[in-house]
């Protein structure tokens, strides 16, 4: 149940972020919630690639480079969720840090 929960919250941001970011559409709330599904997905399997196979740079940014990861996981999404669309790599960054920070947000209040 927790999971359904944390995926309609997840959606929720990202409708929020994209209400508030001109750079980045969603068509619906059933698109939101797809996207949050594949992000999920993203996140469990291709992030943990990323970060192992980029570890010397991670380090050496002092963790800067996996708000990189982040935006590189919002592309991703963007070319596999239609109705989702990311008018490039800063606006993906962006995107990645408000929803971030909406979510995070959302998490305490439920």
């Amino acid at each position: 149940m927790g999971f359904i929960v944390k995926l309609l919250l997840t959606g929720v941001a990202a409708m929020l972020a994209a209400y508030i970011l001109p750079g980045v559409q969603i068509d619906g709330f059933v698109t939101a919630l797809i996207l949050a599904l594949v992000l999920a997905v993203l996140n469990a399997i291709v992030r943990p690639i990323l970060i192992f196979l980029t570890i010397p740079v991670t380090i050496l940014t002092l963790g800067l480079f996996l708000l990189v990861i982040n935006a590189l996981i919002i592309l991703l999404a963007d070319y596999l969720v239609a109705g989702f669309d990311v008018d490039g790599f800063i606006w993906a960054l962006i995107f990645s840090l408000v929803m971030s920070v909406i979510g995070a947000i959302l998490d305490l209040i439920f």
